[in-house]
């Protein structure tokens, strides 16, 4: 069976690591504010959000600790590659999302960068980590998974 995917859409990059480190309870997309060379560099592939998270700065979402690589023909104009980009959030995203930080102790962690419509947009979740118990049971239950497949493919 063939898998239906969106055409509009070309995914640049994705944080796998957030799934397991993380317990997601809701999932926003948001526009970023990108400078020339920064869009042709995410064009070429050249961008890491493992590590980045975004945080409340007077009264917007920024994005910090996201890499994009310098672009190499940009000469004189090129952008820093650990700079804070703006999230382009609606107001009443933004405040939802500063009291579940504030209150509940939630954290913003983008999960995946992408093209929507030729536009770089970002798929940012409100999560709440995981603890290291947490994190075993996971790998306790994929470990079983992968072993009960097994079994059934050498027992047909």
């Amino acid at each position: 069976m063939k898998r239906k995917t969106n055409p509009g859409l070309k995914i640049i990059c994705l944080n796998r690591k957030a799934s397991f480190n993380y317990f997601f309870e809701d999932i926003l997309e948001a526009g970023i504010v990108l400078k020339g060379s920064e869009i042709k560099s995410i064009r070429n592939g050249k961008v890491n959000i493992g590590d980045s998270y975004a945080i409340e700065k007077k009264g917007e979402i920024v994005l910090i600790n996201s890499h994009i690589s310098s672009y190499k023909q940009a000469s004189y104009s090129n952008h820093n590659p650990m700079d804070e980009r703006k999230l382009l959030l609606s107001k009443r995203e933004i405040n939802k999302l500063i009291g579940k930080m504030q209150r509940e102790g939630f954290t913003i962690i983008p999960t995946k960068m992408y093209f929507k419509k030729g536009i770089a947009k970002i798929e940012i979740a409100i999560a709440k980590g995981k603890k290291q118990f947490d994190k075993r049971a996971v790998k306790k239950k994929r470990d079983w998974n992968r072993l009960k497949a097994r079994y059934i493919r050498k027992s047909s």
